[in-house]
This record gives structure tokens, C-alpha cells and sequence, in this order.
């Protein structure tokens, strides 16, 4: 049984409706969604709406760029949980080197692409002409660590336990799912958003650090309570739930109980944290108040998007993951 209870409340973005309509022309227009199985799956997850929750006080603009941002982590993360790629680890570090290279490429190929490359690569390459057009030298060197982080450690480790047959242990998968949800990347998303920039001395100092890991841990494992049964009918091992149940030797219900208890102690983590920090550093006010905000919005507004999202609620259509899994988006030459 899932029981989770969030202390933040709710909110939702009044751009709502334009981040929807933004995202439909976005995908549709870097080849991201070419089949009409793919796109209707898209549309019925509304990652629209887990945009706006979220990010609920994000001018439209920015939250058409974070729309933008989830859209493309979701269908990489398609990618290497249900396709080919998944299972490749040589497959997965080529497609990694490229976006690599656009990350860290003063002169990035033109919006579009060519016939070299994949949709996937193409349209990194926008979101990362606007995403550094908003932010600092520092700034862009922290988040494409963590994105090279979530596409190479994380994916490949989770790839060669794939072909392994390897469940990984409880302390490795948690180290390890911070990085494979690109939680970290998003985190540091939260600061476009606000229009701050969390100083590098901070962003390492344990007691920030203390705040945005366990703010990323209950993101992470609500995740996977409510992605349980999806991943599970696709034989994948990766989850909270079928690690701890694995190891601990429980059944289903009694393992997403102790997931659920195990997100509540991290809520309380965060809050002790969140209350250290604004108790001790009263001078960092002007950042440090909006980016615990984003921490405490992204924990609620992903558990209300998790609950109701039919990318978790309507089950793996017939045909398995290749039914919606576009599978020549990495590829080049579309």
C-alpha cells in the first residue's frame, strides 16, 4: 500500500496550459516523438502539468525551457531503461561522447542538426543554446558535470548490471539513483528558474549538501513507488522497491512500506536541514530561500504528478516498450 504524506502544499503554474501547447510543438519539431503510439503517450504522462507543479511561480519562458528540459531526460531515460541502448553499454558511451561534445563545444552544430545527427543530440543542442544564454561560467561547469554524470556513471553502471542480471545493492543504488534520475540536474535547474545561483564554496558545504541530497532522495524514491509495476513488467531492477525487497527478502507490499517509511524519514532530513541552514546563514537569504523553495516544490509537485500520471497508471501498452519507445532516437541520420 503507498502511503506517503508531503508537509509542502500544493501549487500549480498559471502557464500551465502554454507549457503544454509549447511542448507539443517543441517535440514535434526535433523529430522527438515521430510515431502516433509514442506521441499519444506522451501527451496522456503531462509533462506539461509536471512542469507547472514543480515549478508553480516560473515565468511562462522559463517554464517553457524547463518543459523542455524533463521532456528530453524522460525520453533519454526511455532510451536506456526500455530500449536497445539500455542494454549496450559501448552503444550508450558513443551517444554519450556526442552530447559531451555539445556540452563542451564553443562552436555546437546549428539547431537542427544534420544528417549525423541523432534527434536526441539535436535538440540538446538547443536547450543548450538557451539554458547558457541564462547563466554564469560556474553555473554551466557544475551542471554539465551532473549531466555527464547521470549519461555515463549512472547509465552505464545500470547497463552493466542489465546484462550482469545484477541487482545492485541497497547503498549502491542509492549513491548511484541520484545520478540515473538526473535529480541532480534538475536541482540545479531550480536556480534558472528563480534567477539565483547557489556560490560553488555552498553548493559542496555538507549542510547544503545534507538538504539537497535527501530533497533528491524522496524525488528519487517516490519515483519508484509509483513507477513499480511499469518497470517491473519490463523486467527492470532498478527501483527502491525491488532492491530492498530483493536483499530483505520481502514481498511487494511489505518492501513499498518500507520505501514509504524510508521517504518520510528523508522529508524530516530535509526539514532539519532546511531549518539549520536558514538559522546559520541569514546572509545567504536571497539565494538560499528560493532554492530551498525549489527543493520543497519539486518533492511536492513531483508526488502529486507521480499519483495521477497515466505514464505509471495505464500500464505497458501490448507489444511491450517498443510500442512507445522511440527507438532510433539516438541514432543519427533521421
Amino acid at each position: 500500500m503507498i502511503d506517503i504524506v508531503c508537509p509542502f502544499p500544493f501549487a500549480v503554474s498559471p502557464h500551465v496550459d502554454q507549457a503544454r501547447q509549447h511542448l507539443a510543438v517543441w517535440t514535434r519539431d526535433h523529430g522527438l516523438l515521430r510515431s502516433a503510439r509514442a506521441r499519444e503517450r506522451f501527451e496522456r504522462a503531462d509533462f506539461g502539468w509536471f512542469v507547472a507543479l514543480v515549478h508553480p511561480t516560473a515565468d511562462a519562458d522559463a517554464l517553457d525551457l524547463m518543459a523542455d528540459w524533463f521532456a528530453w531526460l524522460f525520453l533519454v531515460d526511455d532510451q536506456l531503461d526500455d530500449g536497445s541502448f539500455g542494454r549496450s553499454p559501448e552503444r550508450m558511451a558513443q551517444a554519450v561522447a556526442l552530447m559531451r561534445d555539445i556540452l563542451n563545444d564553443d562552436t555546437p552544430l546549428p539547431v537542427g542538426g544534420d544528417a549525423r545527427t541523432s534527434p536526441v543530440a539535436s535538440a540538446l543542442v538547443d536547450l543548450w543554446r538557451r539554458t547558457a544564454a541564462r547563466t554564469s561560467t560556474a553555473w554551466r561547469g557544475r551542471f554539465v558535470h551532473h549531466l555527464e554524470q547521470c549519461l555515463t556513471t549512472a547509465t552505464i553502471w545500470e547497463a552493466e548490471n542489465r546484462v550482469r542480471g545484477t541487482v545492485p545493492s541497497e547503498d549502491s543504488y542509492i549513491a548511484n539513483r541520484r545520478h540515473t534520475g538526473a535529480i541532480y540536474v534538475c536541482m540545479d535547474l531550480i536556480e534558472i528558474v528563480a534567477n539565483v545561483e547557489v556560490p560553488a564554496a555552498c553548493h559542496r558545504a555538507p549542510a547544503f549538501r545534507a538538504a539537497l541530497d535527501a530533497a533528491c532522495d524522496v524525488v528519487c524514491w517516490v519515483n519508484d513507488v509509483y513507477s513499480y509495476a511499469k518497470e517491473r513488467s519490463l523486467g527492470e531492477v532498478h527501483n527502491l522497491v525491488h532492491v530492498v525487497g530483493h536483499h530483505r527478502r520481502l514481498d511487494e507490499i511489505r518492501a513499498t512500506e518500507e520505501v514509504c517509511a524510508a521517504v518520510s524519514a528523508r522529508t524530516d532530513a530535509f526539514l532539519a536541514a532546511e531549518k539549520t541552514l536558514l538559522r546559520d546563514q541569514p546572509e545567504d537569504a536571497s539565494w538560499l530561500d528560493p532554492t530551498l523553495a525549489g527543493m520543497r516544490s519539486w518533492m511536492r509537485g513531483n508526488l502529486d504528478w507521480s499519483r495521477r500520471t497515466e505514464r505509471y497508471t495505464s500500464g505497458i501498452p501490448e507489444g511491450g516498450p517498443t510500442a512507445y519507445v522511440e527507438a532510433a532516437l539516438m541514432e543519427a541520420g533521421r
